[in-house]
Formats: C-alpha cells, structure tokens, sequence
C-alpha cells in the first residue's frame, strides 16, 4: 500500500511540474506582426533576461531584426558592381 501511495504521489509531483512550465506562446512571426508586444518583451529582455528566458529572448532579438532588415532582400542585391577603373598612369619625361 505504501509503495502505491509513493507512486501517485511522484506521478501527481511530476505532473504538476510539467503543467507549469509551458512553451513560449510568442513566435518570430507573431511578434513580428504586433510590435506593442515587441517591444514590451523586449524591455522585459533587457531588464531581466534569466528571468524571460533565452528562448523569448531570442526570439524577441530574432523579431527585431526582422522588422528592421526586413525579409533581407535588398532591390539593389541584384545590381552589378562596376569594376574600378584602375589609376592613369603617369607618362615618365626623359630628362
């Protein structure tokens, strides 16, 4: 009976302790589509990052980027360079 009565307890332990940590609910694409969430977390990140956790933070840093760089296409990616014209050089006079 005791060993029954150990085992239900360790089962509800473990299962109380595995409802209370969840998986972020804030996504890169979520956070980049609400930028008042953004930047809450965000501050949240800078203010206390153990707390947040690495997760959300890097997924708030990962936003961020985003919505700064954009989808990281440039129009201008796709433009040629012009090669650069090398220097003239001086004709040497004979004395």
């Amino acid at each position: 009976m005791k060993q029954l009565l150990i085992i239900a307890l360790a089962l509800s332990v473990s299962l109380m302790a595995a409802c209370g940590k969840s998986a972020p609910t804030d996504t890169v694409e979520s956070l980049v589509a609400n930028p008042e969430r953004l930047k809450a977390l965000r501050a949240q990140c800078k203010a206390d990052h153990a707390k947040v956790g690495d997760a959300v933070c890097a997924a708030v840093s990962e936003a961020t980027r985003r919505r700064f760089m954009g989808g990281g296409k440039s129009p201008y990616a796709s433009d040629p360079v012009p090669s650069p014209t090398p220097p003239a050089r001086a004709k040497s006079e004979p004395s």
